[in-house]
């Protein structure tokens, strides 16, 4: 009995320190339930939705680019995106190869999709080709059966539709690479792209807009269950420019196959009107990347497609300069209109023989008869009296030996050489024959061809301190059809006019005597006659013994030993308003192979311009004064070449 007492006190003890252990647990358990779900509920309330909420950011419509009559050069079009979703397929390796007998699928690509999936969850999508064309989506569409998982998704890409013909201009866009990564967060998503060079580089933050806001719902594998709301992103702002596209990509096909540049700029408002550079490349094919087969291709081709020629080729002027020569000598007192030399084919200096193009020489020549022959010997003399150093500082006047502003990447300056520059730079004296080389364009003297183009605007306009414009400003009224700022208005850049007027009328005799170098091309509109110089360049250094038995024309040459053709002008020659340059790598002589080109390309300006005139009449007729022209009325148009013109230089 006491036995059973003792067993039944020590169960109960048991019975009440579990009893009580439990009931410390179950407290300790509601408190923190409590805690939980009452305290600090609004917390796990937030955390809970957060966690199946998802904010996702939208990338925005890129801005677009307008030329200056409102015709798009760069804008966005669908793009048709073939995707698969991989749980959807049950055998990626057996859709890959259906999907390949459709549409084009190399080995690389399958590789890509194959490496994507392993890493992404069944559910997201998977890429398998972008900018599909017409086409590709009826193939696929109608062998959807038997394609498992693909889909055709529709976005969104940049089109310039000028092509090759606006590439080093416009520039292109294409993904952002690490280095690019700043922390914005529309960098980070995958399908963006931003400016790589050209337009969409410099503007590349205006064109952007801002980034959109999507909420979806998703569940606890990150499955998307629906879109909650959507608050769409702002569209890039557009960017508009002097530039004429149907001028732009006539001039560009007017260039053909040379490796060559064309630039046309009014002579008052310093309105750019084209930029050509060729070859050039497709800037649509860069949206997605560009494959290593095509990229080193660009890179290796010795005419350089990938360089904007207009603002970075850096080319010996030739007989070009020779009117900043003629000029730097008339304000130097050093020359006059009744100054002559006698060019008998060369000139000595020392033990060096500098020669005339010309072998037996042009006689007695006066400045006129120099710059519409283009003798040598006369340019050579006037240099040895002036020097370098004024030569250097009327070329400066002209624009030439410094960047211009015209605010694209990769500009260059090109080179005016004086006598400090040659002991600061090579440590050498300037010795006496480099005078005279300068004087013909030759030498240490290199120019852009969109200096030449100022150069030949500001003798044009009366000495006015004119430079390039590409870009119009975001707050200006824009009247493409608005008149040139009054002459007066402009400053001036301190060359008197009775210089200016004896050059221009020996530019006028280049193209329009039967005696000028360029006479085979000039314009025979009246309205539109044409003023020039023609240039030659030699890339290479004849020697004597070639001399003797006789120069190598240029068409029997390899290409890279060819003089550079070079040929700026201005029109119409009694009133003008519109300035032009040449230069053809390689292409030999200016008046055969670079004047025929601005003569094509300045006529089609004036077609164009007198066209835009039209139109915008009409349109004030119609619905009061105009501020835009008809976009149609400035498409790209049919190719009207005319004819080649020949001669020396």
């Amino acid at each position: 009995m006491i036995r059973d007492q003792d067993r039944y006190r020590l169960f109960s003890r048991r019975a009440v320190l579990l009893g009580g252990g439990q009931l410390a647990l179950f407290s300790a358990l509601a408190g923190r339930m409590y805690y939980l779900q009452v305290v600090e509920a609004d917390r796990y309330r937030t955390l809970a939705e957060d966690n199946r909420i998802n904010m996702r950011l939208l990338a925005p419509l890129r801005g677009v680019i307008l030329d200056r009559y409102g015709v798009e050069i760069a804008t966005n079009q669908q793009n048709y995106r073939l995707i698969v979703v991989p749980e959807r397929s049950p055998d990626i390796e057996q859709t890959l190869t259906r999907v390949a007998r459709f549409i084009e699928l190399d080995e690389a690509e399958r590789k890509r999709v194959k490496k994507d999936v392993r890493r992404k969850r069944g559910f997201v999508p998977v890429t398998l080709r972008e900018n599909l064309d017409w086409r590709e989506v009826a193939r696929i569409e109608v062998n959807t059966p038997e394609l498992p998982g693909v889909l055709i998704e529709v976005g969104q890409t940049r089109l310039y539709p000028l092509g090759p013909s606006a590439a080093h201009l416009v520039g292109y866009v294409g993904a952002v690479s690490e280095a690019e990564l700043t922390g914005e967060p529309l960098l980070e998503l995958p399908s963006f792209r931003i400016g790589k060079n050209g337009v969409e580089k410099v503007f590349d933050k205006r064109l952007r807009g801002r980034g959109g806001r999507s909420e979806v719902e998703v569940n606890a594998t990150g499955r998307v269950i629906r879109e909650l709301s959507r608050r769409p992103g702002e569209t890039g702002g557009e960017v508009r420019l002097t530039i004429d596209a149907g001028l732009q990509d006539f001039a560009h096909r007017r260039i053909g196959e040379e490796s060559a540049a064309v630039t046309v700029m009014d002579v008052y408002r310093g309105d750019v009107l084209a930029m050509a550079s060729a070859p050039a490349f497709d800037p649509n094919a860069f949206n997605q990347g560009v494959s290593k087969t095509y990229w080193r291709e660009l890179n290796g081709n010795e005419r350089a497609p990938l360089t904007n020629k207009a603002i970075a080729g850096q080319y010996a002027p030739g007989s070009t300069f020779k009117m900043a020569v003629a000029l730097a000598a008339l304000e130097s007192g050093l020359a006059d209109s009744d100054d002559r030399v006698f060019c008998r084919g060369h000139v000595q200096l020392g033990k060096t023989r500098f020669h005339c193009w010309k072998r037996g020489g042009h006689g007695s020549v006066d400045l006129m008869a120099a710059l519409q022959q283009s003798c040598d010997v006369y340019f050579y003399d006037l240099a040895r009296r002036l020097g370098i150093n004024r030569i250097a500082a009327m070329a400066e006047k002209l624009g030439l030996g410094q960047t211009t502003g015209i605010g694209l990447p990769g500009e260059r300056a090109g080179l005016i050489p004086t006598r400090e520059w040659k002991l600061a730079v090579m440590g050498k004296r300037w010795q006496g024959g480099e005078s005279l080389v300068a004087g013909i364009g030759q030498g240490f003297v290199l120019a852009t061809p969109l200096q030449l183009a100022v150069m030949t605007a500001r003798i044009a306009n009366g000495g006015r301190a004119v430079s390039p414009r590409l870009f119009v400003p975001t707050d200006e009224v824009w009247d493409p059809q608005a008149p040139p700022p009054a002459a007066d208005a402009l400053p001036r850049i301190g060359i008197s006019s009775g210089a200016l007027d004896l050059v221009r009328r020996g530019m006028d005799a280049v193209t329009n005597s039967r005696r000028g170098t360029a006479y085979r091309s000039r314009i025979t509109e009246d309205a539109w006659r044409m003023a020039g110089k023609t240039g030659t360049s030699q890339v290479r250094r004849i020697t004597m013994s070639e001399r003797r038995g006789g120069v190598i024309k240029n068409e029997k040459r390899p290409w890279k030993e060819r003089d550079h053709a070079l040929f700026v002008a201005y029109a119409p020659a009694h009133a003008p308003r519109y300035a032009i340059s040449v230069v053809v790598e390689h292409g030999g002589g200016g008046s055969k192979a670079a004047a025929p080109i601005a003569r094509d390309v300045m006529r089609e300006t004036f077609i164009r311009a007198e066209r835009a005139a039209e139109a915008a009449g009409r349109a004030a007729r119609a619905t009061g004064p105009a501020t835009a022209v008809s976009k149609a009325a400035f498409h790209p148009g049919a190719d009207g070449t005319g004819g080649t013109g020949g001669g020396r230089r």
